[in-house]
């Protein structure tokens, strides 16, 4: 049986898809906001963020802390994006 919807070619465009993993070729479900900030680049409140499922969460988390980046790591259903932190 064909939904309402399944003849509507902007059906798919009104489609929300759940955040995915940031890791390369990962599609998995995002678990984790690892928010991060290049302090070469970025000034001190600003946050960029990577999406982590759970295989990935230590892996990436590593990748952005040996490099001082690293900021916080947050479930992705808790996540609040800090004040100032949008871009300019």
């Amino acid at each position: 049986m064909n939904s309402p919807d399944s003849h509507d070619p902007s059906a798919a465009a009104r489609t929300v898809e759940a955040p995915t993993c940031s890791a390369k070729g990962c599609r998995d479900a995002a678990v984790w906001v690892l928010a991060w900030n290049n302090p070469k680049l970025h000034a001190p409140e600003r946050r960029k963020t990577w999406l982590a499922c759970e295989e990935h969460r230590e892996h990436l988390s590593q990748f952005l802390g040996v490099r001082g980046f690293l900021k916080d790591v947050v479930e992705l259903d808790a996540w609040v994006q800090p004040e100032g932190s949008e871009r300019r």
